[in-house]
């Protein structure tokens, strides 16, 4: 299948050729702004596999339809048969999160932006709204280009909402438009004759029907019009003679002309046409991603989308580089090129690679890099040297990394002295939280004891010491991480012990922390998915026995045991290998130390969470917490198992980190491998969440349902304060200040809270120290944010808002993303001149070729050609810059008269897209001479060589599909474009 015959198929998946196509998706009720966002993402990334799969000579097999994100992850992960059932891979979490994400941001526009009318396309703001989509487009090119992939997933949740909005509230399809309407992705250009603001565009309804209501001129003369919305009667400025939105929250539907014509839901006042307004959004949004995949390239676009060759997770250092970490420098390039030499090809392998050093008072910067002999240069490149004082910039250049890697990745953080920024401990713990990474500490020479760093007060020292170890410990704890204390001798060791279980299907079955240690009795749960069962121990003096499923016990001390298939000691850290045995386990800790117990094992059945809260806006339902909690009210969480179709929960329980206490939920199964989990109460210490259940396919083997238990690694505070704010619209350009509102509210005592806002960056930013709030009350304030002018488009910064309680009993914070964008200027696609084309084909095309030569531009005023890639063809392409001119590219191809049709993708410096197809074939007409021509329904002269030369979309590919050629940008006026 060609690549205009699999994007053909995209848009038949969408239901571009007809609605009835999704029949079975609806299934009788309406379609969300998730279900269209998920199922344009699934069609897009199967193409993106596919087109990289025939890329590489490798056979693809489609996923079963629907469509699901277990199935397309499986499908671009392997090369096995997918027919009947899809297994979990290893970019199924990463996909589904990303996903997620995606989908939350589009929501959170109606959340935020509730009754702003450009977000949603109300009130005939075409231009306002089709500004948010190309700026936030731009934004999001500018990310990917940079790898910030959390960035583009954000913000391209935010301009996936009014896109598809477009086609429920304007009179689109109303006017008979089956497909997309271009333009919309695209500034500079026309989207429709849009009606004046004094032309009127309907009538009222004839009762509870409004299938008339819409004028007929309107229709007719193809004018572009959407309903007006307001919330407030009395403030409703709806001219005379508009449509309305229509439905329950909107109170000018009462004023005529009376109803609506949104088409939201199947019962709206347009809901007939519901239907086929959703299929025609899935294919708007498609044709929006397959431009941002023009831009990126198919690579960069699944990495986007979570989807990688190697393991979803990083694999990040952030190391100090301070003076006296000579030696560990060394031991830290040793155990990377292990590490990496282990893993490079095979299931484990990174996707991506993260270096973060720091010193006194630098960090930074972040090196990023999918290629393990830049990293491996990268950190053999350090220098020990500087510092000074014993205490580093050890938690910003932790904070850069959080920020910078992707969620769900393991860091490693080597240092020998205590935390100089212990002031960000509170922001690096709301990253823990919010990117649920695992943090590990691998601290040598007795930290803060540096014989470099002698202090004339030992006392002051030791408590330095003591307080900075600490800190680390927290952090670690707090993610679920460890924080190993060894000599620079050990190093090696330990780091390689842990860097065994980095796998990407690596699941915690349980972990608890003890502080003051005591006996306590453990049971998990085996279940027979789980592979590699280990046990990490961190802590002196500890012991221990294990009691197997069958009744068989092994104690620490005892070394000739069958339990215990291999054990490793280094500093105070140990690991247990056990053998593997389904069923219920058993450990007896015994210490009167600190300790922390963590049990682990690779396993497709994972799981993913988000805590609920009712939403206090107008369209009610849940909204995701993208904080904390409230401390010790009910609360709901949201659970996904991910790995197996048929497993079922039958518990989910919030266990107390550090004790015995928990708090069981009542479960409700939704669909989807989602359920419902409400809580009576959320509890105020920290927590993590403990699910079991039971799947029904795990092995051939089991003749009844296998139990499971699974738990999350990064431990959770709630807390009475709740801090809001919102990042829809922002993006911060340089050298220019951007106000960022947000709000504190308390449900406890008043008084006045501290507030501290940091960003990852070093940004210039200004906010109140405090805010004064009384008993449940709420304040607001703003945070002003500026990024120095020479700051590159695509630059990432994390804003976290702190608020402290008085005297710090209580904390709760929002973490903000922004992305830095210089104005955009050029909008206009390369363009491809023919400059020659040559054949000699034959009937036998295998002994002959042909050739052309393209000129490539962008333009006197373009921001110049980025990269050029064939999008299709099996020949051999080659460019040279025209000598004297910078702006302008010679591209050379040639290939096997076998292969006759070639497709240029060329992509400019800010993510404008052009596809120049070229094709060389035998006409069929009224002569068998051998001729260059475009590919048409109509015969062309066998002398005449021509070329299809033009940016490509997704509509003018569909009409490709039918036989109709399109030459240029330009579409039909009847469409009411032009």
């Amino acid at each position: 299948m060609s690549g205009l015959a699999a994007l053909c198929f995209l848009l038949l998946q969408t239901g571009a050729c007809g609605f009835e196509i999704l029949g079975w998706f609806f299934r009788g009720k309406s379609l969300t702004h998730e279900d269209i966002t998920e199922r344009a993402i699934l069609n897009t990334t199967v193409q993106v596999c596919r087109a990289l799969a025939l890329a590489e000579g490798k056979d693809f097999t489609f996923p079963p339809q629907p469509f699901t994100a277990k199935c397309v992850a499986f499908a671009c992960d392997t090369a096995k048969s997918v027919a009947v059932e899809c297994e979990a891979s290893k970019s199924s979490k990463s996909f589904r999160k990303a996903i997620s994400l995606i989908q939350r941001k589009n929501r959170n526009v109606d959340l935020f932006r509730f009754y702003s009318s450009r977000h949603h396309f109300d009130d005939e703001t075409f231009i306002e709204g089709r500004k948010i989509i190309t700026e936030g487009l731009s934004a999001v090119k500018a990310s990917n280009k940079r790898e910030n992939f959390e960035a583009a997933r954000e913000k391209l949740g935010n301009i996936l909402h009014p896109l598809q909005d477009f086609y429920s509230h304007s009179n689109w399809v109303e006017m008979g438009n089956n497909l997309p309407n271009p333009n919309l992705i695209r500034a500079g250009t026309s989207i429709g004759n849009i009606a004046a603001e004094s032309r009127a565009t309907c009538r009222n309804c004839d009762g509870d029907d409004c299938r008339n209501n819409i004028l007929e001129d309107i229709l007719q003369e193809k004018i572009l019009t959407s309903g007006y919305f307001n919330f407030v009667p009395f403030l409703s400025d709806k001219p005379k003679g508009k449509c309305s939105h229509g439905g329950l929250f909107d109170r000018t539907s009462g004023i005529e002309p009376t109803g609506g014509i949104n088409k939201d839901k199947l019962d709206s006042n347009h809901g007939f046409l519901h239907t086929k307004a959703a299929s025609v959004a899935i294919a708007a949004t498609s044709e929006l991603l397959e431009d941002i995949r023009g831009a990126a390239g198919d690579r960069t676009f699944l990495q986007m989308m979570g989807i990688t060759r190697g393991a979803s997770k990083a694999l990040c250092f952030v190391i100090d580089t301070t003076g006296g970490m000579g030696d560990e420098i060394a031991a830290v390039r040793t155990v990377t090129a292990s590490i990496i030499n282990s893993k490079v090809g095979t299931e484990d392998e990174p996707s991506v690679y993260i270096l973060v050093p720091f010193n006194d008072p630098e960090f930074g910067p972040l090196i990023r890099t999918t290629d393990p002999e830049v990293f491996k240069n990268s950190i053999n490149s350090l220098s020990a040297s500087g510092g000074g004082d014993a205490p580093e910039m050890s938690l910003s250049g932790l904070r850069l990394a959080l920020t910078g890697a992707p969620s769900n990745s393991e860091i490693f953080v080597f240092t020998d002295a205590s935390a100089k920024d212990a002031h960000l401990n509170s922001a690096v713990i709301a990253l823990i939280e919010q990117t649920k990474s695992v943090v590990n500490f691998m601290i040598t020479s007795g930290l803060g004891s540096r014989h470099r760093r002698q202090s004339d007060n030992n006392q002051q020292l030791s408590q330095t010491t003591r307080s900075g170890a600490q800190v680390y410990k927290d952090l670690a704890q707090a993610s679920g991480g460890q924080a190993i204390e060894i000599t620079e001798s050990e190093l090696l060791k330990a780091t390689s012990i842990l860097t065994e279980s980095t796998s990407s299907s690596l699941v915690t079955l349980l972990q608890a922390a003890r502080s003051p240690g005591m006996a306590e009795n453990f049971t998990f749960t085996v279940d027979e998915s789980v592979r590699n069962l280990t046990i990490y121990i961190t802590g002196q003096l500890v012991t221990f026995t294990l009691i197997s499923p069958s009744g068989v016990s092994q104690s620490s001390a005892d070394t000739t045991g069958s339990l215990i298939i291999s054990s490793q000691s280094v500093g105070n850290f140990q690991t247990l290998r056990l053998q593997q045995e389904a069923g219920l386990w058993e450990i007896k800790m015994v210490s009167t130390n600190p300790y922390t117990l963590k049990i682990v094992g690779e396993s497709p059945i994972d799981f993913l969470f988000d805590f609920l809260e009712v939403s206090q806006g107008p369209l009610g339902g849940f909204e995701v917490l993208d904080n904390r909690p409230r401390a010790g009210v009910n609360g709901s969480l949201r659970v996904t198992v991910i790995g197996s179709d048929s497993a079922t929960l039958s518990e989910v329980t919030l266990v107390e980190s550090s004790g015995s206490g928990k708090v069981n939920g009542s479960v409700e199964a939704v669909g989807g491998g989602d359920f419902l989990v409400r809580f009576d109460r959320i509890p105020s210490a920290e927590f993590v969440v403990l699910v079991k259940g039971q799947n029904s396919n795990v092995s051939s083997r089991a003749s009844s349902p296998v139990f499971f238990q699974r738990q999350s690694t990064t431990s959770i505070s709630a807390s009475t304060l709740t801090v809001t704010a919102d990042a829809s619209d922002s993006v911060l350009v340089p050298g220019v200040p951007l106000s960022v509102p947000f709000s504190v509210v308390t449900s406890g005592a008043g008084g006045t809270f501290s507030i501290q806002a940091t960003n990852d960056q070093g940004f210039t930013s200004t906010s109140p120290s405090s805010l004064s709030l009384g008993t449940g009350g709420r304040a607001n304030g703003t945070v002003n944010i500026t990024a120095p002018p020479e700051t590159p488009s695509g630059t990432d910064v994390t804003l976290t808002i702190e608020a402290d309680a008085p005297g710090g009993t209580d904390t709760n914070y929002v973490v903000l993303r922004f992305t830095v964008l210089r104005p955009v200027t050029d909008f206009t696609q390369p363009v491809c001149q023919l400059i020659s084309l040559q054949s000699n084909c034959s009937e036998t095309c295998s002994l002959s070729m042909w050739e052309l030569t393209v000129q490539v531009t962008d333009g006197a005023d373009g921001t110049g050609i980025d990269r050029i890639s064939l999008k299709q063809g099996n020949g051999t392409m080659n460019t040279s810059l025209v000598s004297g001119s910078e702006n302008v590219t010679l591209v050379s191809y040639n290939a096997s008269c076998c292969s006759p049709d070639v497709d240029l993708l060329v992509v400019d410096q800010v993510g404008n897209v052009a596809s120049c197809f070229y094709t060389v074939r035998k006409i069929t007409a009224t002569t068998s001479t051998p001729a260059v021509s475009i590919t048409s329904s109509v015969p062309q002269p066998p002398t005449v060589a021509a070329v299809v030369s033009s940016s490509t979309t997704a509509v003018q590919s569909f009409l490709l599909c039918l036989g109709i050629t399109i030459l240029g940008l330009s579409l039909p006026s009847e469409m009411g474009i032009n």
